[in-house]
């Protein structure tokens, strides 16, 4: 079912954007791996996705259980095996356990740091929260940065219909596994301090606006968005 899905979208995909991306040799091809990206617009899971299809691995995403509701998507959802976020729920643990399995048994998974689209004026990354670190120390697997830019001029944050002329290009930039071995417990399944689990999300959203910087060319602004403050701060609550 994915396969052919897969075929369907990524067809259409390729007649809205012109697409191009580097570093795809960091997408190993013997073992599970963690996806950490920025989230622009409701269109970027198809950007994110592609050059990891591609490598020979389906990704499965991390998905708010709302989605699994909606008419047609959900279905294609549940078909292709994606995994429900369970918010605020005694269910919150089996998405975690859920992924795991997927990076255990050797697939990608790819998870957005931010939870939601960015919220930061200028649609850099916002604030991370931490439910992609606890996958990534839970399981040890490798994280993998990556950055785009473009598709949101397709797609425009939270729009209604998309613009599909003149065709748009999107660029992808993929890069090299986070160090994050100082942080990895031998024990992991030992309680995960606070502190580790900033400090993995903020190295993940570093990672991943720097690799945005190179696409954008120009530098980040200090501080990064909280949306709980409405503002950029130099430490974000998480």
């Amino acid at each position: 079912m994915f396969h052919v899905a897969a075929t369907v979208v990524r067809a259409v995909y390729s007649l809205a954007l012109r697409k191009s991306w580097s570093g795809e040799e960091h997408l190993r091809r013997d073992g599970g791996y963690i996806v950490v990206a920025n989230h622009v617009t409701e269109v970027d899971p198809l950007t994110v996705a592609y050059p990891v299809y591609r490598s020979g691995t389906i990704p499965r995403f991390l998905a708010k259980e709302s989605l699994f509701r909606v008419p047609v998507l959900g279905a294609l959802l549940r078909a292709t095996a994606q995994i429900p976020v369970f918010r605020g729920s005694m269910d919150a643990s089996r998405s975690l356990k859920a992924a795991r399995a997927v990076v255990d048994a050797g697939g990608a998974v790819i998870i957005y740091p931010e939870g939601t689209l960015t919220r930061d004026p200028d649609l850099w990354p916002m604030a991370g929260r931490t439910g992609a670190a606890r996958l990534a120390l839970a399981t040890g697997a490798p994280v993998i940065p990556v950055a785009h830019w473009g598709d949101q001029e397709l797609l425009p944050p939270h729009a209604s219909r998309p613009r599909l002329l003149p065709r748009k290009s999107v660029r992808t930039l993929i890069g090299a596994p986070l160090e994050l071995s100082d942080l990895v417990g031998e024990d992991r399944t030992q309680h995960v301090d606070r502190a580790v689990l900033t400090e993995t999300t903020e190295r993940m959203m570093s990672a991943i606006t720097q690799l945005l910087e190179q696409l954008r060319g120009e530098s980040a602004p200090p501080g990064r968005w909280d949306p709980r403050q409405g503002r950029r701060v130099s430490h974000p609550e998480r």
